[in-house]
């Protein structure tokens, strides 16, 4: 007998049960994968007809959502702006656990042919975990099948997900975040004209 929570004691047979349920939970998980429909870069250009019928990435399990709250899985598309980088940041941590991030492109990898500039990070898993990443540039449809074909193969064998990591080094990434986007790591919003008093411009 082994004890397990609240003390509930039980065999062998039982802990190789939970194991199972565990491993339907996950295959269940890989066959429904939710993507936020948020484009950063030139990658952008390849994801909508990766959702078209010519590939049809419905089929496997993918599907696009149109918030993050919804979603389990956001693409990195190509080159990530500072700018941009502290919008993908809000983004994900308003993604529910478990959620998972594909890099796009050999931007996201080492900063591609922007490696030398001057807003554009050069290695995306500093900032924010990756746990997919696509070479290429970009790459085609069928290249990014494959990059979510090898997240769900690592969902269903229960992988650690880059969400555990970014939950245990979080002062990591915050201090990583920081050197180049300062203390505030919050959006703007004044150009939001609906949260400006009345007769203020942006």
């Amino acid at each position: 007998m082994e004890i397990g929570f609240h003390g509930h004691e039980f065999d062998k047979e039982e802990r190789n049960t939970q194991t199972l349920i565990e491993k339907t939970i996950n295959w269940f998980r890989s066959k429904s994968v939710f993507v936020v429909a948020y484009g950063t870069g030139c990658g952008a250009i390849e994801m909508p007809p990766t959702f078209t019928s010519r590939y049809d990435a419905e089929r496997g399990g993918v599907v696009g959502v149109a918030t993050p709250r919804q979603a389990d899985v956001i693409i990195i598309s190509g080159y990530l702006a500072y700018k941009t980088l502290r919008r993908v940041i809000r983004t994900y941590e308003q993604m529910q656990s478990p959620k998972y991030i594909i890099g796009l492109g050999s931007c996201a990898i080492n900063g591609g042919m922007y490696w030398d500039s001057y807003n554009t990070i050069k290695k995306l898993d500093d900032y924010i975990p990756v746990d997919m990443l696509v070479n290429g540039c970009m790459p085609r449809p069928e290249a990014l099948l494959e990059g979510f074909a090898k997240l769900q193969e690592q969902i269903r064998n229960g992988a650690q997900g880059g969400w555990e990591k970014y939950e245990k080094n979080l002062e990591f990434y915050k201090k990583n975040q920081k050197k180049v986007l300062g203390e505030n790591l919050d959006p703007s919003y004044e150009a939001d004209w609906y949260m400006l008093k009345q007769g203020e411009r942006a």
